[in-house]
């Protein structure tokens, strides 16, 4: 364990953990959009700064991948903070001028949309975070979204902009979107997603569609366990 102080408050924290995470158990509230438990954090929106105070050295640094250190002095609410955290509102609201998620957060930060910033008409609401391509990378493991572009063309999506063929149409890219970028939509025995439509599996016990047909192959193939025993939905196991 090692001492920190966060808002004045001296806590001890696990060390190897991360200001974010030491700040959380503590109740102290950091906004941030691109953090999530089961992904490694990456510091992609850049909402979540604090200033640290290390010996004579105070610096703006990004709580999410920032570790801990014996004796540093965090503050989240500094005027530069705040300054800081402003302009990255103002520049995600510009980007996606749609998003109800962000523009929730910029009300409760109390940042309003600022005439430099020219908004964006064709970027959704999409913050290029990544959380879906990582959740479709290290955990379902098929890799079927990614980056194209560069700069402020940069958008997620599937190779080329063509259906993906390695697609199982699990949502898990959905699920973990943070603003809602990303569009599934379900039928009773139909999903659509990434300009596919997968055909759903019914509960063998209850009749219920629970799981694409595609998303059941893909886990038997991995695991070995048949599709038939993969055919009962959670409620009838």
């Amino acid at each position: 364990m090692v001492n920190i102080v966060i808002d004045g408050k001296k806590i001890k924290a696990q060390e190897g953990a991360t200001i974010l995470e030491a700040a959380r158990e503590n109740g102290v509230q950091i906004p941030t959009l691109c953090s999530h438990e089961s992904l490694e954090p990456s510091g992609a929106c850049r909402l979540c700064v604090v200033e640290v105070k290390k010996g004579n050295r105070t610096r703006i640094v990004t709580s999410c991948i920032y570790q801990v250190d014996e004796g540093i002095s965090v503050d989240t609410q500094s005027e530069r903070v705040k300054g800081v955290r402003r302009i990255v509102m103002e520049l995600l609201m510009a980007r996606n001028p749609e998003s109800e998620v962000i523009a929730e957060l910029a009300e409760k930060l109390g940042v309003t949309p600022q005439k430099r910033f020219i908004p964006d008409e064709d970027k959704g609401k999409c913050i290029l975070c990544r959380l879906c391509i990582k959740t479709c990378e290290s955990i379902v493991g098929v890799s079927a979204i990614g980056f194209s572009g560069r700069g402020a063309a940069k958008i997620v999506g599937t190779p080329f902009d063509e259906n993906s063929d390695v697609c199982i149409g699990c949502g898990a890219c959905a699920y973990v979107c943070p603003t809602g970028h990303i569009q599934m939509e379900s039928t009773e025995d139909t999903r659509t997603i990434w300009g596919r439509t997968f055909k759903m599996k019914a509960c063998d016990v209850c009749g219920r569609y629970f799981a694409p047909e595609d998303q059941l192959k893909y886990i038997s193939k991995k695991t070995g366990v048949p599709v038939k025993n993969l055919s009962t939905c959670v409620s009838c196991r």
